[in-house]
């Protein structure tokens, strides 16, 4: 397996132990890796009123998540979710950009509403 094929078979499993840890906190799941011209989303869940577009990331080491997401990616994921948001979100919802950052033998980190103005 190149490394290209092996980094994206762990996207897709960090994806889905953290669609596994947010239904476990309550959430349900609306879609997974939507992708739009401005980028891609890879989970988006909803709790009641509220809806979280997810960007997921998994590493090797707990060390090398506090580089794992940068101020460039979430207005990526900030500008996919204005693109599709109106599919998901109802009037009145609140809509937040989220993070979960995963690794191994580590508990999830969430970091709500990381996108902050």
């Amino acid at each position: 397996m190149n490394e290209r094929a092996r980094r994206e078979a762990q996207g897709r499993r960090g994806e889905a132990l953290a669609a596994l840890y947010l239904g476990l906190k309550g959430w349900r799941m609306l879609a997974r890796r939507v992708k739009t011209p401005r980028g891609e989303i890879d989970l988006i869940a909803r709790r009641g009123k509220t809806v979280i577009f997810v960007e997921v990331k998994w590493r090797a080491s707990a060390i090398l998540l506090d580089q794992a997401v940068d101020p460039w990616r979430l207005r990526r994921v900030a500008a996919a979710a204005e693109a599709v948001a109106h599919r998901y979100a109802k009037q009145g919802d609140l809509v937040r950009i989220d993070v979960l950052l995963l690794a191994p033998w580590r508990f999830p980190r969430h970091l709500e509403n990381a996108l902050v103005a």
